[in-house]
């Protein structure tokens, strides 16, 4: 069974559950999308938080053939994969008295930066996850595509870094761009990037003809390339500074696009069993204790079923 949090949604009796549910969703164009496979169930037979799949790594091909002779045989070509589910979130104290003489409640604001902190964080893995050099990611978009065919870098790169760039080399990031969704299997639901190149980007779609709008769940204004949604990926907070999801190379000032197609065929997230991709747990205020403690907890991991749904264009000089 595969569910979207707008789903999971549906049923929860608990209301504050919900509203955490819609505040993941509401700023989070991936994750108001994004589905998942709720098919994880850990703890039986020895199991663990480890999804397998078998991804299509080379479609079959097809063609014609003369009289008395045969086709060319050539077969699809698929590999067995697995992601692990990762969790992550965070936890929050707050002294009752605090709570009790606050003009506003501390716990509501205390909730609201810990959701903020754990969607940022899953924005960063969904990129950046590498789980061989970080056990407690999930492997992210960049990893799930370096080295395929649908990973594109601009030998030379294209310089787009000013006004008078983007309308110079417009027409070449419209180019490769287009050359890179070609490559993929289906149109890419979403093109993911950074601030930077989000600006640049609007302005390259609005020169050369390919702007448009559309609107997300929450009825707000989506912009897009040739009808397929731009998505500023933003920033996190790493612990000491905030930093871009997507970063730009410090020396040569150069970015990426990310084109991603979503779907059980394609790329989607993992679950555990049920409609638990997001947990909440608040006090009770009348229980026994001093301080009172909340958390907030996503476990998921992603999956790519077919390498050709996902694709990075790099290259692109915007700083």
């Amino acid at each position: 069974m595969a569910i979207t949090l707008a789903q999971a949604k549906v049923g929860m009796a608990d209301k504050v559950a919900q509203s955490v549910i819609d505040e993941f969703r509401r700023e989070s164009f991936i994750l108001d999308r994004l589905t998942f496979d709720n098919a994880v169930s850990p703890g039986t037979g020895g199991s663990t938080l480890t999804y397998g799949y078998v991804q299509l790594k080379t479609p079959s091909t097809a063609g014609g053939r003369a009289i008395n002779t045969e086709y060319t045989a050539n077969e699809a070509i698929k590999e067995k994969k697995t992601t692990d589910l990762k969790i992550f979130g965070g936890a929050f104290e707050i002294d009752r008295v605090l709570e009790n003489t606050a003009a506003t409640s501390e716990i509501s604001f205390q909730l609201e930066e810990k959701i903020k902190a754990t969607r940022n964080d899953f924005h960063n893995l969904f990129i950046n996850g590498d789980s061989a050099n970080q056990p407690l990611d999930f492997d992210g978009v960049d990893k799930l595509v370096t080295g395929s065919s649908t990973d594109i870098t601009v030998t030379g790169g294209i310089d787009v870094s000013t006004l008078a760039k983007i309308k110079a080399n417009g027409d070449q990031v419209v180019f490769y761009l287009n050359e890179l969704i070609s490559k993929l299997a289906e149109k890419p639901d979403m093109l993911l990037m950074n601030t930077r190149m989000y600006n640049v980007m609007n302005m390259v779609a609005y020169y050369m003809g390919y702007k448009t709008e559309s609107e997300d769940a929450f009825g707000r204004k989506v912009d897009g390339f040739n009808n397929i949604p731009m998505i500023d990926m933003g920033q996190f907070y790493n612990g000491t500074n905030s930093v871009d999801v997507i970063g730009t190379d410090g020396t040569e000032g150069t970015t990426v696009i990310y084109p991603v197609k979503l779907g059980l065929n394609a790329l989607h997230g993992v679950s555990p069993t049920g409609n638990k991709v997001i947990s909440t747990y608040l006090p009770d205020m009348n229980e026994p204790g001093a301080v009172k403690r909340g958390e907030v907890e996503l476990v998921c991991g992603l999956a790519l079923k077919n390498s050709l749904m996902a694709g990075a264009l790099r290259g692109i000089k915007v700083a």
